[in-house]
């Protein structure tokens, strides 16, 4: 990996590590983020993506390595310019309850020296029709679109992201992925972690896959999803066969994976293998308690190289 402490990278991190007494939250992690890209950090609950977050944002010191923001550490005494042209929107934002949320969002402007008009960003997050409720009236979905308001409103030149459509409906969820598109779309740099994989298949130019506080993979989502050799999987779950071995010599099976009571197996064309596969089961007598079929994802890349998925705490 290229050495990135310039202002080219909005981000850089070499060596990172975070502990806490025995436990090594994130271990000697490498990333850089490229300036206007997306850059999704994935992995299942606990894998350290927040933790990792928390210290580019400046909220936790790391247990060593090394960390800069547009070329500047935290330690080099600029904090103030680097939070300037930060925007964050946490996992959890607390907020004050009894404040309007126009209010909230005229706060945080006050916080920058140039900033939005917050009228400007209650419209874009499609709260102009709440903007004179109180916070604490909101639903989950009203807060979440007001906590990226209050990151949008400073016009920062990155966003960070935390988990930003977690627990959200599917239209609140579209509605947050449009701000990001038009974010990134203007030139704006956004970092975001998520354990759903659409998320960062639609938003991310380049996806970090992380587990146990390690980067096991690195690349373009298309990119990682062609490491598996084929883009088609047969997912089957067998009453009586522990081992289907049989099912290798069916055309067009690259590779056959177990994942818990079920067994994937990554095929070139479905509509080629499926009706062999059908026939060995018939022939071995066993029987299928459940067969599905899907184009292989982002989740199937972590299950390859893990053994878990991604939802998996």
């Amino acid at each position: 990996m290229i050495d990135c402490f310039d202002d080219t990278h909005i981000v850089c991190c070499r060596g990172l590590v975070v502990q806490y007494g025995d436990l090594t939250a994130v271990d000697s992690l490498d990333l850089d983020v490229r300036r206007g890209e997306c850059f999704g950090l994935l992995g299942p609950n606990g894998a350290g993506k927040t933790t990792s977050v928390e210290v580019f944002e400046g909220l936790r010191t790391p247990s060593s390595g090394h960390v800069s923001l547009f070329g500047k550490s935290w330690s080099s005494g600029a904090d103030h310019w680097i939070r300037e042209r930060m925007g964050v929107a946490l996992q959890e934002t607390r907020l004050s309850e009894m404040l309007s949320v126009r209010e909230t969002v005229h706060l945080f402007a006050s916080f920058y020296r140039d900033h939005l008009t917050p009228d400007e960003v209650i419209s874009l997050l499609g709260l102009t029709e709440k903007s004179g409720a109180r916070v604490g009236k909101l639903s989950g979905g009203q807060r979440q679109r007001l906590s990226l308001a209050c990151a949008l409103v400073g016009a920062p030149d990155i966003l960070f992201l935390d988990e930003p459509t977690t627990g959200l409906d599917p239209q609140a969820r579209m509605r947050i992925w449009e701000v990001v598109e038009d974010f990134t779309s203007s030139g704006g740099t956004v970092l975001l972690t998520t354990h759903y994989m659409e998320e960062a298949t639609r938003l991310c130019d380049r996806v970090a896959i992380i587990d146990r506080g390690k980067l096991i993979a690195l690349d373009t989502p298309s990119r990682l999803v062609e490491m598996l050799g084929s883009d088609q999987i047969v997912e089957i779950e067998l009453a009586d066969a522990d081992d289907p071995a049989a099912l290798e010599s069916v055309e067009g099976v690259r590779r056959i994976e177990r994942r818990g009571a079920q067994h994937a197996l990554i095929v070139s064309e479905i509509k080629v293998s499926l009706p062999s596969i059908l026939e060995v089961a018939a022939r071995e007598g066993w029987s299928l308690d459940s067969l599905t079929t899907h184009r292989a994802t982002l989740d199937d890349v972590f299950v390859h190289l893990t053994g878990r998925g991604l939802r998996d705490g």
